[in-house]
């Protein structure tokens, strides 16, 4: 299973497009994966012929694990198959082998980093449903990556917690509760679908798609996790809206590429955000994570209508023309699903664009682990009341809202609001005599 990204330490297997007995050439696909980012497809890393498949559809695979084996020597001889299909039943050996060993680590493991840990939003999900508090979450010894706790380990967990009460009756009575047990948690899981048969004659029931799901659940713990504070401010973009009506044929033609407001708007946060380096900023547990690199994700909607945030890398390096270029590359590589997992990690800040839906503000919820996000609302004609050497006049100007959901456990209103501001004013300030 290949690395993702810097944070994805597990994904899960979409659909197999090989299977044993196949003949595979050097990077072609031979499975696509999911992660909670992105769908991405995975090439072989050699030419030969398909002898074993160790996880099927669904399965969730740790980064690193082999998944698939390939006979190099094999290549273009089909005979190598029979061999191996009975070898691809104990596909989920690996799994299984896994869970003993996570036994002992439940003593022998105490919270070293309790309170910092990092939770994935399906581990998130997995422990609401089971009623698994965040205290007892944080006493669950992980296997990922800097002991996170993966779904593996939250479901061996929660296998052995159900198992705990039937231990306790057995003093009492050794034959009974063991069989009574196993009983009492089908019911249980069983219960759950019981309320859907209730939504009435005149409705339509859709499932949740994958990505739904996890956009859901990132939403959900974003609120949990986050005390939300929003503040508003509008900003006159008159001499921004004239300059891009004027250079926009200019610019595309120079350069082959079409300059929209996003990366403007991206210019001016980054200017603000070396001002103001604690909105560029996480919060592990009690302590403040200041980020070097400046990072701008921008919300972009994919073909299903769900919402992913692509992330300009190092976007303080770069002038209006690479900023242009990264933003073209990455919204239409979000259109056409072609989105790398690497496309979308790494981000310290986030932009996102309710005006494009003809919204006037809004209020956003933030991605985490960040700290803050801004919505840019549409772009309105309004008279406004200017201040002239000669007196007050009232003008027609371009009109745009700003807003700032931040972490008010980090960002104190007087920060939030000057940051806001400050993005505003750089906005009015922009030079309407800029060269292309």
């Amino acid at each position: 299973m290949p690395k993702m990204g810097e944070s994805i330490m597990e994904a899960t297997v979409l659909k197999w497009h090989k299977q044993v007995g196949d003949t595979v050439k050097m990077d072609e696909t031979v499975l696509e994966i999911a992660t909670d980012k992105v769908d991405s497809e995975v090439p072989s890393t050699a030419a030969g012929v398909i002898t074993e498949i160790l996880f099927k559809e669904n399965d969730v695979v740790p980064v690193g694990t082999v998944i698939v084996r390939i006979d190099s020597a094999a290549a273009g001889n089909g005979t190598a198959a029979p061999a191996p299909v009975a070898a691809a039943q104990p596909a989920p050996q690996p799994q299984q082998a896994a869970a003993p060993q996570q036994a002992p680590a439940q003593a022998a493991a105490p919270v070293a980093n309790a309170g910092n840990r990092f939770y994935s939003p399906l581990v998130l999900n997995i422990a609401s449903k089971e009623g698994i508090s965040m205290s007892e979450l944080e006493t669950i010894p992980g296997t990922g990556n800097e002991g996170r706790v993966t779904k593996r380990d939250i479901l061996t967990y929660v296998a052995g917690r159900g198992a705990m009460p039937a231990a306790q009756p057995q003093q009492a009575a050794p034959a009974q509760p063991v069989a009574q047990s196993a009983p009492a948690a089908a019911p249980a899981a069983s219960s759950t679908p019981a309320p859907t048969a209730n939504y009435g004659n005149n409705v339509e029931v859709v499932e949740m798609d994958r990505m739904r799901k996890l956009i859901a659940d990132h939403m959900v713990r974003s609120k949990a996790t986050s005390p939300h504070v929003t503040s508003f401010t509008e900003s006159d973009v008159t001499n921004l809206v004239k300059w891009r009506d004027k250079n926009k044929k200019a610019f595309e033609t120079k350069y082959g590429e079409k300059i929209t407001f996003t990366p403007i708007f991206i210019e001016a946060i980054v200017n603000c955000i070396k001002k103001f380096p604690m909105i560029n900023c996480s919060l592990d547990g009690d302590k403040i994570i200041i980020k070097k690199d400046i990072n701008i994700g921008m919300a972009a909607a994919l073909p299903s209508g769900n919402l992913i945030v692509p992330v300009i890398k190092n976007a303080d390096t770069k002038n209006l023309l690479g900023l242009t270029k990264d933003v073209n590359y990455l919204a239409n590589a979000a259109r056409s699903s072609k989105l790398k997992a690497d496309d979308t990690q790494g981000g310290t800040f986030t932009l996102t664009n309710v005006g494009t839906f003809g919204s006037l503000m809004g209020t956003p919820i933030i991605n985490q682990p960040q700290v803050a996000i801004l919505a840019v609302g549409s772009i309105k004609k309004r008279p406004m009341v200017l201040e002239t050497p000669d007196g007050d006049v009232i003008a027609i100007r371009h009109m745009m809202y700003l807003s700032l959901s931040y972490d008010h456990r980090i960002v104190d209103g007087s920060l939030g609001a000057s940051f806001l501001t400050a993005v505003a004013n750089e906005l009015e300030a922009f030079d309407g005599n800029r060269q292309v």
